[in-house]
């Protein structure tokens, strides 16, 4: 990740040049419509810094791409050529392997769930075991689920890592979020 105030310059640069996209009709919105607009412009921009280097850059572009108003925004701030190699049919790369994976994970699954219902009632220590790696479990799902693009990842480690790189993109965000509210009442004199 670049330093931050670089990072944070170049999110603000960006993020003006989405809301500009927007032009005049940012002022036919409503407050829904213009929290949307905002919220949009402020994600592709966050995420065209990353350059889709991360997994949560591209599910960010990719979801802002599947919107008419989106597209416009998306080719606004990546520019024609990028756009264009982002958001390109093609699927990424290793997706059939993480696909057989996944299939053969669930076929031993299957055959060691029937294995455990023949073995005896285990130790309170394997139980708690159990129990931690069901907790461990769950909170990952919903890490995945937090995260634009952690659903298609398999590995906790690289989740994670996605994971810290994204809170860090969004405190960087905040922060310019932050200086331009503060800046926008110095000027209405409040």
């Amino acid at each position: 990740m670049a330093e931050p105030s670089t990072f944070k310059q170049d999110l603000l640069r960006r993020w003006v040049m989405g809301l500009k996209s927007f032009g005049s009709s940012i002022q036919d919105m409503d407050f829904l419509e213009r929290k949307k607009a905002i919220k949009l412009s402020a994600d592709v921009a966050m995420a065209s810094l990353r350059g889709g280097k991360t997994c949560w850059s591209r599910a960010l572009i990719a979801n802002a791409s599947k919107q008419e108003e989106g597209k416009t925004l998306v080719r606004n701030i990546l520019g024609s050529h990028e756009f264009e190699n982002k958001t390109s049919s093609k699927p990424p790369m290793g997706t059939f392997m993480s696909q057989k994976r996944v299939r053969s994970k669930n076929i031993l699954r299957r055959s060691f769930c029937s294995s455990r219902r023949i073995r005896k009632i285990a130790p309170k220590r394997v139980q708690a075991r159990s129990i931690a790696k069901r907790l461990v479990k769950k909170r990952t799902q919903v890490l995945r689920c937090l995260v634009p693009g952690g659903e298609s990842m398999d590995d906790e480690f690289s989740l994670l890592e996605e994971t810290l790189d994204y809170i860090l993109s969004l405190r960087a965000q905040v922060d310019v979020m932050r200086c331009l509210a503060d800046a926008s009442e110095l000027l209405n004199g409040k």
